[in-house]
């Protein structure tokens, strides 16, 4: 059966007494977690739910998120995963376009969501840990498990909205259960014995799939943290003798300068996504860590990973690896033509993993893809062994009189530089030039270096096109809830 919920009811069935979440001291065995979900699927029965109807989870990383979405995957339902810091208007745009019946939402959460559901016309539940517990044991277990097809939608998913209107990207269950099948078999080799920890949010498609469905089909351990904070992290991974750490660049910046200690001895695989990690943050990671670190590539469209360094063959730092089982990829020039390898293309992917279709949407499905390969937006290129480069995001790209550079290699050099702690680099307006390069730097804590500085270490690495000509210090760098760094939301200094 294609429903991904089976995942859960196959795992609780061999293991039943096995830890399946902790949160502190807190542990759901995989028995309770699926009576739990089966309770869920009852109740959203009770409430008139039907297959294929939308259910919303305005949650962060506690229980009741894993409980409710195999919950409403085992009712047929669609789950709608959504950020609960969002504002009432968001919320009532996300209810409205995905045309959800029910939302739950997080009892600690400031009330946005309930005024967006309250403007949607959307039957809202608040969810306290004591109190749904009460509200589950009204409902006797639906123990059965919906049938669906391999192609019907299983969770719509909104991307971040970086060029518009957020899109609702709509995931169907045969696609999830290939990447997580082959994530767990292939690239993380999660066996019952690991203990992942979960700090990448689950509402977004990389926590979701890569730490909380892989954990659950292998049986694994899910160590739930709420926020990510540094300490809260590395006092995780000592507490539950963590195997796995999966994170974006950021987090792992964040480790690595972090200053306490903590028994880690523990880890045998961290895993990198939704973002280039810097060489210099990997390489100092794992020796400080003493782990293996595997960089892979993915989005919300392709379920989302698409690429990783496999344990079992050589990796080559800055590379997201070659593609995982099943998915092909092309690099493509601005025609539609194939580049030669070692030349940089939009990377287009095709494979069982692709998105049914932006939700609602056909005219933005099309144009994303147009020939049966999606079209990701990222600029790439591959090696004669197949590995893959990200070199940037298409959008990002800065054109500086006729010469186009890429941000990351920009960043790569200041991240060589032994003051800096995280950096980013973008185009800045120029009537001259068309852009000119600038970065906003962040140092490491108690370092010191000037603008002038950084701004000469990379003029002596780079051809003179490709230096930043202005370059400010900032405290943070502003990033997504994924932990992603939002370069529209730098601010630039007037110059």
């Amino acid at each position: 059966m294609p429903n991904l919920a089976e995942f859960l009811v196959r795992t609780a069935a061999r293991q039943p007494e096995r830890p399946a979440l902790r949160l502190g001291t807190r542990v759901t065995a995989y028995a309770e977690l699926d009576e739990h979900s089966a309770r869920v699927a009852a109740l959203l029965r009770a409430e008139g739910v039907r297959q294929g109807d939308r259910v919303a989870l305005m949650l962060p990383n506690v229980p009741e998120f894993v409980v409710l979405y195999y919950g409403v995957l085992r009712a047929g339902a669609i789950v709608v995963p959504m950020n609960p810091l969002l504002k009432r208007r968001e919320t009532e745009y996300h209810l409205n376009d995905s045309g959800a019946v029910l939302l739950f939402e997080w009892h600690e959460a400031p009330g946005e969501g309930a005024q967006g559901a309250a403007a949607a016309g959307v039957r809202h539940f608040v969810v306290e840990p004591s109190c749904f517990a009460g509200l589950l044991t009204e409902h006797e277990p639906l123990t059965e498990v919906a049938e669906t097809a391999g192609d019907d939608v299983a969770v719509l998913l909104y991307t971040s909205g970086t060029t518009g209107r957020p899109k609702g990207a709509a995931l169907t269950h045969a696609g999830l259960r290939h990447n997580t099948e082959v994530n767990t078999v292939s690239v993380q080799r999660m066996t019952s014995q690991d203990v992942v920890v979960g700090c990448l949010p689950l509402f977004h498609i990389f926590g979701q799939v890569c730490t909380m469905n892989v954990a659950v089909h292998s049986g694994a351990s899910l160590t739930l943290v709420p926020r990510f904070d540094p300490q809260a992290v590395l006092e995780a991974i000592a507490r539950d003798r963590a195997t796995v750490f999966e994170g974006v660049p950021t987090m792992y910046a964040a480790l690595l300068q972090h200053p306490a200690a903590a028994d880690v001895s523990t880890l045998r695989t961290c895993v990198s996504g939704g973002a280039a990690l810097p060489v210099e943050v990997l390489h100092g990671f794992e020796r400080r860590f003493g782990c293996m670190v595997l960089e892979g590539f993915g989005m919300s469209e392709t379920s989302p990973v698409v690429s990783f360094n496999h344990p079992d063959r050589p990796r080559k730092p800055g590379s997201v690896g070659t593609p995982i089982r099943d998915v092909q990829v092309r690099l493509l020039d601005a025609e539609g033509q194939d580049v030669a390898v070692g030349e940089v293309g939009e990377l287009a992917v095709r494979g069982p993993n692709l998105m049914k279709g932006y939700w609602n949407l056909p005219a933005e499905t099309a144009a994303a893809i147009p020939d049966g390969w999606l079209r990701s937006g990222d600029l790439a290129r591959q090696d004669e062994d197949g590995y893959l480069y990200i070199v940037d995001r298409k959008k990002d790209m800065i054109i500086r009189g006729g010469y186009n550079v890429y941000p990351r290699e920009v960043e790569e050099v200041l991240h060589e530089h032994p003051a800096v702690a995280m950096a980013a680099v973008v185009g800045l307006p120029d009537q001259r030039l068309g852009e000119e390069v600038g970065a906003a730097v962040v140092l490491r804590k108690g370092a010191e270096a000037t603008p002038e500085e950084l701004r000469l270490f990379v003029k002596e690495r780079v051809a003179a096109y490709k230096y930043p000509r202005a370059v400010w210090l900032v405290d943070a760098l502003p990033t997504g809830a994924s932990g992603k760094i939002l370069k529209r939301e730098i601010s630039v200094p007037v110059q």
